[in-house]
């Protein structure tokens, strides 16, 4: 036996189990508090590195992406090549659109001026036309009464000349419209046909009536000629005018009604006559 074996141990006697397991739970608890303080603590931080793992591209990738991007390439210059196209016929057509309606503006005002000079001609041979004959049966008329008629009657003398040239104008002008203070050339007042029936024969005459009915030599209404100024009312103030055509019979633009028009003297006798050829 051991010398010391008598002596009573010091040594406390081993707790039991739970006391351990207490004392582990204490001593985590404390470690896992150090530990929580410390990471949230700034100042004891310490940088996270990661590392990210990038994908390796190949040559055929590569490749594919290259061919990708030069698709879409050349796609976007095909699509503004067929906007410039496009934007090129609208231009053109709008061109094309102006150029026919201008020409098409042309042809119709050439038409519309060669139909205007065609139907011009057709009257004024129309005119000339009726003039003509209208002369030739004054003249013949004029003379068969010039011939027959006693000395003592109204002559006449063939429309011949300048007082032919009048009566010519005045007759081209038969249906004209009766207008106060026209002055031609499709409508007239009395004065106005008369004034420019003499200007034909570069005789200027005033333009009313009134100062007509003395623009020349008295005459009288019993040795009428061809040509002469027939006046109603007094003279220097008449009211009306016309001229003489012979067989009978005046020529003057007579009123709204009846426009102008041949009448017969015999329906409504002149006051008085002028001759001014």
């Amino acid at each position: 036996m051991s010398h010391t074996a008598h002596i009573p141990s010091h040594r406390k006697p081993r707790r039991g189990g739970s006391r351990s397991a207490l004392r582990a739970g204490v001593a985590g608890g404390f470690l896992s508090t150090i530990a929580v303080a410390g990471a949230s603590g700034p100042a004891h931080a310490e940088p996270v590195t990661e590392t990210i793992e990038m994908p390796v591209l190949t040559s055929a990738d590569l490749s594919a992406h290259v061919a990708q991007a030069a698709a879409a390439t050349q796609e976007i210059a095909l699509d503004a090549e067929l906007q410039a196209q496009e934007d090129a016929a609208a231009l053109k057509a709008s061109k094309e659109a102006k150029k026919a309606k201008a020409e098409a503006d042309r042809e119709a005002e050439a038409k519309k001026k060669a139909e205007e000079k065609a139907r011009a001609d057709a009257e004024a041979a129309a005119a000339q036309e009726r003039a003509s004959r209208s002369t030739e049966r004054t003249t013949l008329s004029t003379t068969a009464s010039t011939a027959s008629a006693p000395s003592s009657q109204t002559a006449s003398a063939p429309a011949s000349g300048s007082a032919g040239t009048v009566v010519a104008f005045l007759k081209a002008q038969l249906g004209d419209a009766y207008v106060m203070g026209a002055s031609g050339p499709n409508a007239w007042d009395c004065s106005s046909l008369v004034q420019a029936a003499f200007r034909q024969v570069g005789i200027d005459l005033p333009r009313v009536s009134q100062d007509q009915s003395v623009a020349g030599t008295q005459v009288g209404t019993s040795n009428l000629q061809v040509g002469d100024i027939l006046y109603w009312g007094a003279a220097g103030s008449a009211y009306h005018v016309g001229v003489y055509i012979g067989d009978g019979k005046y020529l003057d633009a007579a009123n709204p009604s009846k426009g102008v028009v041949i009448q017969d003297l015999s329906g409504y006798p002149a006051t008085g006559a002028v001759r001014v050829l």
